[in-house]
């Protein structure tokens, strides 16, 4: 399947079993590089990734154990064929609150996520010069401040994810139409004034 056909993998909601899995370094830009290039095998995924077939082989069997990826089915013998089992996960801090183990692991892999993406960003500013105007005047960085409560919040997240699904596949089969990774990021500014409960 091409990595942007449409499908019918949806969102995953992790649990305190998948996100340990997922908090490893290998694993995370196992299942990233999955849900990007769409499926392959774990010697070409060990090649892009630069390490070796028996790591990622094992790493993907843990992804597989939690349902972030899963085997196609279409490879030959030991060539097995994976792919991205998720479009999407979420994580739901509360989720993991008193688990001290789950709490170290989604600190870790939300950290990996800012550098990842800290990283990927970086690599379109290097080549930015090169795309036409219209696309670096579409695409970019910008930041707003909002004054609200938690239950606020969590209805303009909502309206965000609504508008980012409308869109998902809006260009579908248009040559013209590239895929666009999109990020929203909430966080308080006032850290000092830590809220009653």
């Amino acid at each position: 399947m091409a990595p942007d056909s449409p499908s019918d993998l949806t969102g995953i909601r992790l649990d305190a079993a998948a996100l340990k899995v997922l908090a490893h370094p290998l694993r995370s830009r196992l299942l990233s590089t999955l849900r990007v290039g769409g499926p392959a095998t774990a010697t070409d995924l060990a090649t892009q990734l630069s390490t070796n077939s028996g790591a990622t082989s094992y790493h993907l069997r843990k992804l597989e154990s939690v349902g972030l990826v899963a085997d196609t089915g279409e490879g030959e013998g030991k060539r097995r064929l994976w792919r991205a089992a998720t479009e999407s996960h979420q994580l739901q801090a509360s989720d993991f609150v008193g688990d001290e183990d789950s709490e170290t692991a989604l600190n870790w892999l939300v950290r990996d996520y800012v550098r990842h993406f800290s990283e990927q960003f970086e690599r379109w500013l290097d080549v930015e010069a090169a795309w036409p105007a219209a696309w670096r005047d579409a695409v970019g960085m910008s930041d707003s401040f909002v004054v609200t409560t938690p239950e606020q919040t969590e209805a303009m997240r909502a309206e965000i994810d609504e508008v980012i699904a409308r869109y998902r596949r809006v260009g579908q089969g248009n040559p013209n139409a590239r895929r666009l990774a999109v990020y929203h990021v909430l966080y308080p500014l006032d850290l000092d004034r830590t809220p009653r409960a």
